[in-house]
């Protein structure tokens, strides 16, 4: 599959993920997903670390921040926005929260960080120089995001405004599952918490060739199995967590 060159406004684009321990979750993900990394320093003194999947970004590891520390770590997911003040602007007016102020990326991008009116966590980037995930849909790349939320009557309104999304619905095993459009092109899902205690969050799936024995590897490396593999009308998937508590799904195209 080509490399992703560009992002479609209200598209994910990112994620990256900000833990307890940043040298045990990358030895845990590079031996799951294959993944090498680049670290590269920013500013207070921290690393950045890139990861790659035959040689092309598909997700980062960071440190928490001093606020940060003390929460259950989690990965972030970022939305392309063609201006991200005039985006930003519009998050507090639609119930949601803003973490920080919009600043620049060094040469990077422009980013804001908030919260929907449903308390899930969100980004957005501006590209500068990085457009996002250049590894995208192919194993050991990012497949697909979803919004786990137990009030999505409140949080689905907000990203249409908010992003520019269009909404639909489709049927997944004879339940309802809600899909949001960018540029006529669904980008992310929609759905209930499930019953393993995750708060309302942005959900992120890893493709893998096999989906099986990396559910099996996941004990060994520290990680857990919340989910064991299970299939749907788009192939199997698992929901696993690392070694410092991160919850994540992994997806195994079907047939």
């Amino acid at each position: 599959m080509p490399l992703r060159t560009t992002y479609a406004q209200g598209t994910p684009n990112w994620v990256d993920l900000q833990t307890s321990d940043q040298e045990a979750a990358k030895a845990f993900y590079g031996r799951l997903l294959g993944w090498e990394f680049n670290d590269e320093p920013v500013p207070g003194g921290s690393t950045y670390s890139m990861a790659l999947k035959n040689g092309s970004e598909a997700a980062a590891i960071a440190p928490q921040t001093a606020e940060q520390r003390g929460r259950p770590p989690m990965w972030n997911t970022y939305f392309a926005v063609e201006d991200v003040d005039a985006t930003a602007a519009k998050v507090e007016a639609g119930g949601g929260t803003l973490f920080t102020p919009v600043f620049d990326v060094l040469e990077f991008g422009r980013m804001v960080a908030g919260a929907d009116p449903s308390g899930a966590a969100f980004c957005l980037w501006q590209a500068y120089s990085h457009i996002g995930a250049s590894l995208v849909n192919e194993p050991g790349g990012v497949v697909w995001n979803e919004l786990i939320t137990s009030s999505p009557e409140q949080a689905v309104p907000f990203y249409q405004e908010l992003l520019g999304l269009a909404v639909t619905e489709t049927e997944l095993d004879g339940e309802k599952y809600t899909m949001l459009q960018a540029d006529g092109t669904d980008v992310a899902g929609v759905s209930q918490p499930p019953d393993v205690g995750l708060p309302n969050h942005w959900h992120v799936y890893f493709a893998v060739d096999d989906i099986a024995a990396a559910a099996a590897q996941t004990p060994s490396l520290g990680g857990a199995v919340l989910m064991a593999p299970f299939e749907t009308p788009v192939g199997q998937m698992a929901m696993l967590a690392d070694p410092q508590g991160a919850a994540f799904s992994i997806h195994q195209p079907g047939a």
